[in-house]
């Protein structure tokens, strides 16, 4: 199926047919429910952040060792239905990787496969936008490993944190203006996004923390940049 020009069409008929194709019933009920309208305030959207621990950044010959996500609002994170899962690529991993993930073999070992926990995850997402910190990784991963046990593509729209970062902080004028100064040009790394509103640092690089950690920095983006009332196609990748 092509993508239409427009976005905000093209991604409602890309979930309808998706509904239609889907070859599980949890993706079916996954795309059947996603929350597709652009005119939708995020303020009165159900969203759900994730973040997904890799062994390595190609999709190809790498693979996803840990999920975690939250369900959240404007309003508020449910913290307390947050959820994670240690994952067994099929690939395998190296052992250089655990210094930064902190993810070891012996986990690994005993963990499931994505495809036996793929309904519960999918149940998780149902009916909410999810929000992600760069969403290359999750879309790419995601994607790589749903079509490798289902066969079916795994792309929705999402909202990602660090593109609204790199709107306000790596345009053209910014980057040259902090040239001329003698100055890097602002990180946009998840921490140092948080720390730009005053959010509170924390140890990052596990799953389920970087995702609440990216419903904090949304929520404060919002408040900051934008109001409750934004369509959610404005802020949506």
């Amino acid at each position: 199926m092509r993508l239409k020009a427009d976005p905000h069409a093209r991604w409602h008929d890309w979930l309808q047919e998706m509904a239609r194709r889907a070859d599980t019933p949890a993706l079916r009920d996954f795309y059947a429910a996603f929350p597709d309208n652009p005119e939708a305030a995020i303020g009165d959207t159900p969203l759900v952040a994730i973040d997904l621990e890799t062994s390595g950044l190609d999709p190809r010959q790498h693979g996803i060792l840990s999920v975690g996500l939250v369900p959240f609002t404007l309003d508020g994170i449910a913290v307390a239905r947050r959820r994670h899962w240690i994952l067994r690529p099929p690939r395998g991993f190296s052992g250089e990787s655990v210094a930064y993930h902190h993810i070891t073999h012996s986990e690994v070992e005993q963990a499931p496969d994505l495809a036996d926990v793929l309904p519960e995850i999918l149940a998780e997402l149902q009916g909410r936008l999810p929000v992600v910190h760069y969403h290359p990784v999750e879309r790419r991963f995601l994607d790589r490993a749903v079509r490798e046990r289902t066969g079916s593509v795994f792309r929705f729209p999402l909202i990602d944190t660090m593109e609204i970062e790199a709107k306000r902080h790596r345009r053209r004028w910014r980057l040259r203006l902090r040239r001329l100064l003698r100055r890097s040009p602002a990180s946009i790394r998840l921490n140092d996004s948080r720390i730009r509103y005053g959010l509170p640092p924390y140890e990052g690089h596990q799953a389920v923390l970087d995702a609440i950690g990216t419903a904090e920095l949304l929520q404060a983006q919002i408040q900051h940049h934008y109001s409750r009332s934004t369509p959610v196609g404005q802020l949506w990748v």
